[in-house]
């Protein structure tokens, strides 16, 4: 039945279903079958939302959306722009950095794409970049918001594997600027050799200051999330609600440009953003006590450990497996429905868990980028106003740098957990 219960997901995304139906239907018709009482269904969806963790998630949605509406993606914007304006790319370099510091409050690549997408990708058509380069650049830069503290996929994956969240979101530091590395220097080399625009000067202390100071209060509040996890002052929970509480001070108070309007509106746009990605959560978790009771994680282990007990070559396998799921499913629904699957024989052969969850996310992040259902993809193009195969070809050179980041983090686990190492 556990089988029947797979082929039946498979069969139904196959045919067009929505993912949160082709999970349910055949989950409720084996809790049916196998004439379970019907109250099971209500008791385990509610059980996976009763989740303190979880309660993050909809925090970090919110905070990506008052900064949309409130002016602050503008001021990162500027301030990267005076500050590696100058660098070989222009506005290409500033759009990859300005990722990082956006994605230090927002979370999530589709808040970032989103978020700073627009203004980007506008800002480097007036400079004279292609559409299709600055929409590849604004893509990938992308990729690093979901391992970058704060991080909603790897509180999801934390949630579901019980590994300390924490350490998830301090290890995603250290693959998340190596990632930024290699983008800006690919973008520096295209840029050289398509001769594209940078600014015409370097800046001068003066203007670097001019620009930071309305940015400061910005990017102050990763600082500020980052420092209280990794004293315990917070957990991810209550870090989450205290960025929230400083975004809306620094939007409010020091900014002014936060209206009831803007308020209203980011609740809202909340409000359906984590509906989308909860109803997930608790059919998923439906899904995953279905294939605990018919043992097919234990299957799984089984017949992995067959092939290899080496920890790299299970995560060299654990890789593939995560790179085909992320072409069809989103990482949300890929976390919940492979990792449970995945994850036992792996830390059972001495992969560490907190390791496992950085590669699987940064791989999981990938299939944003990768046909036939990659989400970033379709959004970019929209906002670019380009053809889905004009960004596709823009964005070969750019899967080197992020395979390579994914290449690094998968065998240099010392890398990964040195951060998370220190709180131990």
């Amino acid at each position: 039945m556990g089988i029947a219960l797979i082929i039946g997901f498979l069969a139904l995304f196959i045919l067009g279903f929505p993912v949160v139906y082709s999970i349910l239907i055949p989950s409720i018709g084996y809790v049916l079958i196998e004439g379970f009482p019907s109250g099971l269904l209500a008791q385990r969806i509610t059980y996976a939302l009763d989740s303190f963790p979880l309660v993050a998630v909809p925090i970090f949605i919110f905070v990506g959306n008052i900064m949309n509406l409130a002016g602050v993606t503008e001021r990162i914007f500027r301030f990267a722009d005076t500050l590696v304006g100058r660098v070989p790319g222009g506005l290409a370099q500033v759009n990859i950095f300005s990722s990082l510091i956006f994605s230090g409050m927002s979370g999530a690549a589709l808040a970032d794409v989103g978020g700073l997408g627009k203004i980007e990708i506008e800002a480097m058509r007036k400079r004279g970049f292609a559409a299709p380069f600055s929409a590849a650049v604004t893509a990938s830069s992308a990729v690093v918001g979901p391992i970058f503290p704060p991080s909603i996929p790897l509180i999801v994956y934390g949630s579901v594997t019980s590994v300390s969240i924490v350490q998830l979101l301090i290890a995603g530091i250290v693959p998340a600027l190596i990632c930024i590395a290699l983008l800006m220097a690919t973008a520096a080399v295209l840029a050289l050799r398509g001769n594209m625009p940078r600014a015409e000067r370097r800046p001068t202390l003066g203007e670097v200051l001019s620009a930071l100071l309305p940015a400061l209060p910005a990017l102050l509040a990763p600082v500020l999330m980052i420092a209280g996890m990794m004293s315990g002052l917070f957990t991810p929970t209550e870090a989450a609600a205290v960025t929230a509480g400083y975004v809306l001070l620094v939007s409010g108070v020091v900014y002014r440009e936060l209206t009831w309007a803007h308020l209203w509106n980011a609740m809202l746009v909340t409000l359906r953003s984590t509906s989308a990605i909860l109803i997930i959560v608790a059919a998923a978790s439906l899904f995953g006590w279905i294939l605990a009771v018919e043992q097919i994680p234990q299957e799984f282990a089984g017949w992995i450990l067959q092939v290899s007990k080496d920890p790299l070559v299970l995560l060299l396998i654990a890789n593939l497996i995560f790179f085909a799921v992320g072409m069809f499913l989103d990482s949300t629904t890929a976390t919940l429905l492979v990792v449970p699957v995945i994850a036992p024989p792996m830390v059972l052969a001495g992969v560490d868990p907190v390791h496992l969850g950085i590669v699987a996310i940064f791989n999981l992040m990938i299939g944003l980028l990768t046909p036939p259902m990659g989400l970033s993809l379709y959004l970019i193009s929209s906002i670019a106003r380009i053809s889905l195969r004009q960004l596709l070809w823009a964005l070969i050179p750019f899967y080197v740098p992020l395979l390579t980041t994914l290449a690094i983090i998968t065998f240099a686990s010392d890398l990964v957990l040195w951060l998370p190492g220190m709180l131990r």
